[in-house]
């Protein structure tokens, strides 16, 4: 997902969210974001009321008190599961989705939290996040 600014991320979800209400075809990305979206309703009412600053100040590692930068991460994670990147991600997730119990959501959150620390890290420190860092840090959840 390619924006250039907050604000142009959440107006995205809201598009998406109103189309979702209109029943109109969505796109690839969207269908992504609507998953999302249905996974999370306790976001319903801050997609509903379009209110873009609802999480100013919130900037939690997990994202749990705003609703953008956690849709955001389960959209980064997809993605990553979709391209395999970092290399061996697939593989790992399938392994924390087994110790889960088959619980998707629940190994997709834990996996978020390993990458939103990479990223405060990366962010902190002025450089890339360190891909094996991140996929060491999933392994130790399995």
């Amino acid at each position: 997902m390619f924006v250039e600014d907050k604000n142009d991320a959440r107006q995205f979800f809201f598009q998406v969210w109103d189309k979702m209400s209109q029943q109109v075809r969505l796109e690839p990305l969207e269908l992504v974001i609507s998953d999302i979206i249905k996974a999370h309703p306790e976001y319903h009412e801050v997609l509903r009321s379009k209110d873009l600053e609802f999480s100013v100040g919130s900037n939690d590692d997990d994202g749990a008190r705003n609703p953008f930068l956690h849709m955001g991460l389960h959209i980064a994670l997809v993605e990553q599961l979709q391209t395999d990147r970092p290399s061996g991600i697939r593989g790992v997730f399938q392994e924390l989705v087994s110790k889960y119990g088959k619980d998707v959501h629940r190994a997709e959150h834990s996996a978020m939290s390993c990458l939103a620390e990479v990223l405060r890290v990366a962010t902190a420190d002025g450089h890339a996040p360190d891909e094996q860092e991140y996929l060491k840090s999933i392994r130790k959840l399995i």
